[in-house]
């Protein structure tokens, strides 16, 4: 079981701040921004890359919601980063698709 499947069956203790049936989102333990929330889909999709087309609709709520979910963490007027990784060069950590929703500074460019 991935650590985001144990926060989702509420086996770690996490702040959450939107939750569907499909996915959730929480605030990451160790922010790299001063808001920093994970979109994280409730079954298990290794990594983008592991995607496929029956995952289609579930990513798009996930992209929808994150105006939503910017709202309700005050960062949709000042604006916000989705960084999704894909393997270990990219900063991957945790087996498991997840979305991270970033603001509350300004993100230079290019990341990294």
């Amino acid at each position: 079981m991935t650590l985001f499947e144990k926060i989702a069956a509420r086996e770690i203790p996490a702040r959450i701040v939107h939750e569907t049936d499909d996915f959730l989102a929480f605030h990451d333990v160790n922010p790299q921004a001063p808001v920093h929330v994970l979109i994280v889909p409730k079954r298990v999709i290794p990594r983008i890359a592991a995607a496929d087309a029956g995952d289609a609709e579930l990513l798009g709520k996930m992209l929808v919601a994150s105006r939503e979910i910017a709202q309700k963490v005050g960062v949709a007027e000042s604006g916000y980063r989705l960084v999704v990784n894909n393997g270990p060069d990219a900063g991957e950590s945790v087996p498991h698709l997840h979305m991270h929703l970033l603001g509350g500074r300004h993100l230079g460019w290019p990341p990294g």
